[in-house]
């Protein structure tokens, strides 16, 4: 039931790299990076107490980890002294500090457990909740925001975007306290032990980020090449899997293959240079490293000669240097996926403040016993503000009629429909069931007077039986064989291996197209509605299953409201009334007699059909 809606372009969705490719790849940044990162923060509000427990227990792990090589140091300057002086080793001194850095080193992995646990929890409850208001939020959305949007793009802000939140929660933020505190531990310890090789450490890191900085930029082009080759290929792959068929009938494999290489030789050619560039990044870091290794061994040893520090401060002033730039690369890369985060969580938020349907009235009436009157009053309806589409419609439609409606793509047939089940609000007029008007019910109970067959078949991967009575809640078995009886679908689910019980795939193609439609007959047949809308339910169906169709309904269709959305003409023939739509108006109705006597534009469209002019597909 889409005819009148817009085609849509389908979302992308982006992922996470190593650290190195963070740093060189393009990430994709927040329009409002603070006011997105607040709000963000207000959902772990919470567990402002859990998240302190998790900034102490990071602080303290981390202290922990760093005085060990300063006490490891101490095992280092007694050897050393023992054997300058000839004495013999102290092995308890020895053994009471490496059972100290043992403890330490103990305590410091329990810290970091319980750190890590607690974030977890964190992380997966605030996930939680963002994902309950997605789901609510989803439920109060109008339906012309699914048709306004790919429903690839809502799906990937639901799981993607969700699923990038929740890494970051659960692992960046720890990593990203974790490096605060041991570049400050380290820091403070380095200029415990010397200042001056503190200095020379700090001098090599302008340098490290200049180079970071300059490769990084040349590597940046080829990896925004790489993602747009890499979502080419992705599109050539699902098109040509989702239309084999087609491909194999027309004979385009050899271009279709030929297509393939071309856009994946581009890939290839552009991932090679994005890795190697980016690849020279390590290289050179560890040259300059290297540099500033032999500068701090050298001036260490001159001090260590003339008595300044002792030999177990220089080892322990060496692994601190070692570890210093882990921290800085590593709250880099944090940075740069924090980026790509707050994107995330402001595409969620920009479904979370989309505009709600109109809440249904607390004291809303209800339709007891509905009996399928429908009235239009002056109704007017546009899609956009600027672009009217029905205007001063009017329609009375009594008890048991049935209306086929018919006419041109864009005509507005099924924008009627979508209204009179208030899938659309209208823009000015009163719709009535029953002389009540709907915007007084509520949408539930407004579509539970509704049953609905389309074109376009629903089954959901279950048993035959389940799809059937999802029609009806709590109906038997014996309700759903009925209806399976009356839709003419008893006799092939019998000769299927499980019957009733037989479940249908993902796309239900285990069963052919018709068999599909009847199984839907069936559901709306068990949900026994007051009013049965009908978009050319047959139309998938041969011309034998057909006939039988028609006779089945044709009981069903007694004493209720019928609306026929049609585009074979030859369907409708016997309608109580014809709507014949055009540009969003009713330009003629009556019964099928009647407009051909007319000769208008019923007549015009109906003869076209049975004279075989290629136009007809355009007209309906």
């Amino acid at each position: 039931m889409n005819e009148e809606r817009r085609e849509h372009k389908p979302g992308g969705t982006f992922g996470r790299g190593g650290p190195m490719h963070a740093m060189a790849m393009p990430m994709e940044k927040a329009k409002d990076f603070r006011g997105t990162l607040k709000r963000l923060v207000s959902y772990l509000k919470p567990h402002h107490y859990k998240l302190v427990a998790v900034l102490t227990a990071a602080v303290l792990s981390t202290v922990f980890s760093i005085v060990s090589p300063k006490i490891m140091g101490l095992a280092t300057t007694s050897l050393f002294d023992s054997f300058m002086t000839g004495s013999g080793v102290n092995f308890e001194y020895i053994a009471l500090i490496l059972l100290t850095l043992g403890g330490l080193y103990l305590i410091s992995a329990s810290f970091n457990y319980i750190q890590q646990f607690i974030m977890a929890g964190v992380a997966q409850k605030t996930v939680y909740a963002m994902r309950e208001d997605i789901n609510q939020k989803l439920s109060r959305l109008p339906l012309k925001y699914f048709d306004a949007h790919a429903h690839g793009d809502i799906l990937s802000r639901v799981t993607n975007d969700v699923d990038n939140i929740s890494t970051t929660l659960q692992q960046s933020i720890t990593q990203l306290i974790a490096s605060a505190v041991t570049l400050v531990g380290i820091l403070v310890m380095m200029l415990i032990i010397s200042p001056p090789m503190t200095a020379i450490s700090l001098f090599i890191l302008p340098l490290s980020f200049m180079v970071t900085k300059a490769v990084a930029v040349r590597s940046q082009k080829y990896f925004a090449g790489q993602q747009k080759k890499l979502g080419e290929l992705n599109g050539h792959v699902e098109e040509m899997y989702t239309g084999h068929l087609l491909v194999k009938a027309f004979g385009r494999e050899g271009e279709s293959i030929k297509r393939f290489n071309s856009i994946n030789e581009e890939l290839y050619d552009a991932g090679w240079k994005a890795q190697f560039i980016s690849g020279i990044i390590m290289p050179l870091m560890m040259f300059i490293n290297n540099i500033g290794y032999v500068l701090i061994c050298v001036f260490g040893g001159i001090l260590v000669t003339r008595g300044a520090i002792q030999i177990g401060d220089m080892q322990a002033f060496i692994q601190y240097s070692k570890q210093f730039t882990h921290p800085i690369a590593q709250t880099a890369s944090i940075a740069n996926i924090l980026q790509s985060t707050v994107a995330s969580a402001e595409r969620v938020f920009e479904l979370l403040d989309e505009t709600e349907e109109i809440p249904d009235k607390a004291a809303a009436t209800v339709i007891k016993l509905p009996r399928g009157e429908v009235r239009f009053k002056d109704v007017r309806f546009s899609y956009t503000e600027d672009i009217p589409l029905i205007e001063n419609m009017n329609i009375d439609i009594a008890t048991g009629q049935t209306v086929a409606i018919v006419g041109p793509t864009g005509a507005g047939k099924t924008t009627l429909v979508n209204l009179l089940m208030r899938f659309y609000d209208i823009g000015g007029g009163v719709i009535t069931v029953d002389d009540v008007d709907i915007m007084d019910l509520k949408r539930g109970d407004l579509r539970g007077i509704f049953g609905m067959v389309l074109q376009d078949t629903w089954l959901f991967n279950g048993t035959i039986r389940n799809n059937i009575a999802y029609g009806r809640p709590g109906a038997t078995d014996e309700d759903v064989t009925n209806a399976a009886i009356t839709a003419n679908a008893d006799h092939f689910i019998r000769t299927l291996p499980k019957g009733y019980d037989t479940v249908l795939n993902e796309e239900a193609s285990n069963l052919s197209q018709g068999q599909k439609q009847l199984l839907t007959i069936a559901r709306a047949i068990l949900a026994d509605p007051a009013i049965l809308i009908l978009d050319e339910a047959t139309s998938s169906v041969d011309s034998r299953t057909e006939l039988l169709i028609q006779k089945a309904m044709g009981a069903l269709m007694k004493g209720r409201t019928i609306f026929v959305i049609a585009h074979r003409l030859s369907t409708i023939r016997e309608a109580d009334l014809i709507l014949v739509m055009n540009e969003g108006r009713i330009i003629e109705k009556g019964n099928h007699k009647e407009l051909l006597v007319k000769d208008g534009f019923y007549a015009e469209l109906y003869n076209s059909q049975f004279a075989g002019i290629s136009s007809v597909d355009q007209a309906v």
